[in-house]
């Protein structure tokens, strides 16, 4: 696969466009993953036509939805900055986007979790920043989370892992999406499924197997809001060990009655806590090569990213 293309909130690049003429430059962002994205970075307040530095802005409860006000002077923002993001949303629609980070809690681009204030000041409950909430109404099945949850492990290993599957379901689509084709992408990701649902692996398994009772744009449609749907699940230490004992089963036929006790003490220890996740899934790989497992070779579920970025090493 070629660099994807990421949109980002400019100032985690390091750019400085915030309100007090600093960034927030996350070094994993830009550093690491970088090396596998193409970044379109967006400020919604700079794009907009405010200056850096510029009074900082909040969000405002009203009867219509909050309102994108500045802090001192109560300037409202809200009308021009929902013009903006109307036409800037067009643009980012050309850009064939795989994912968005945005800047957490930011009045335009918090994605949740934005301070919202009553007129007089009081913070009344949380919302979603202007250009952040239009963005995912825009792009619904688009991959989205913010710096803040980055931090998580599991949060960033889920992320990643949903921008890569977004990724490969752009090149089936380009590739003319055929049934057969349809057929081995949803073969090629079916554990990958498992990991996070089986309720949608079953769902989507029925969808492919009656593949020919739909029209080609109403069976993708189903196939990728139920796909990214069930990927935003979060894999479990319970679901991992479900799919590394069902990948233990291909092996009965091959592996000696050592390396099946190996495996298991691994699996076990992964189910314990005791190691991550990258460790029976490597060993499991290992096994793939030995015996050519082509039915395993096959799956994501044991390459869904690059392991340059170690996301396995620390779930």
């Amino acid at each position: 696969m070629e660099k994807i293309r990421l949109g980002i909130s400019s100032c985690l690049l390091g750019e400085k466009v915030r309100y007090d003429g600093g960034h927030k430059l996350d070094h994993y962002i830009r550093e690491t993953l970088g090396r596998y994205v193409d970044w379109v970075s967006v400020c919604p307040e700079v794009e907009y036509g405010l200056p850096v530095p510029r009074e900082a802005m909040h969000l405002v409860a009203t009867a219509e939805g909050p309102r994108l006000v500045t802090s001192r002077t109560g300037v409202d923002h809200t009308g021009g900055m929902k013009r903006w993001a109307a036409r800037r949303l067009d643009e980012l629609g050309r850009e064939d986007l795989c994912g968005f980070i945005f800047k957490s809690r930011s009045p335009s681009s918090g994605m949740r979790g934005v301070k919202v204030y009553n007129p007089s000041g009081v913070q009344v409950r949380t919302g979603v920043g202007i250009f952040a909430g239009a963005f995912m109404d825009r792009f619904p099945l688009i991959p989205v989370e913010d710096d803040g949850r980055l931090q998580d492990p599991a949060l960033r290993e889920n992320f990643i892992e949903r921008v890569f599957v977004f990724g490969r379901w752009k090149e089936f689509q380009v590739g003319g999406g055929k049934i057969k084709d349809l057929v081995s992408f949803h073969t090629d990701h079916k554990l990958l499924i498992l990991s996070h649902s089986l309720r949608h692996y079953r769902t989507l398994g029925s969808l492919v197997a009656d593949a020919k009772k739909y029209r080609p744009e109403k069976l993708h449609s189903e196939y990728v809001g139920t796909l990214m749907e069930g990927l935003k699940l979060l894999s479990t230490t319970k679901k991992n060990t479900n799919v590394l004992n069902h990948m233990l089963g291909y092996f009965r036929k091959q592996i000696s009655s050592g390396e099946k006790q190996e495996l298991l003490g691994v699996i076990e220890d992964y189910h314990k806590g005791l190691v991550p996740l990258i460790v029976p899934v490597t060993l499991i790989k290992h096994y793939v090569r030995k015996y050519d497992e082509r039915y395993l070779a096959r799956q994501h579920y044991l390459n869904p990213h690059p392991a340059e970025l170690m996301l396995r090493n620390h779930v």
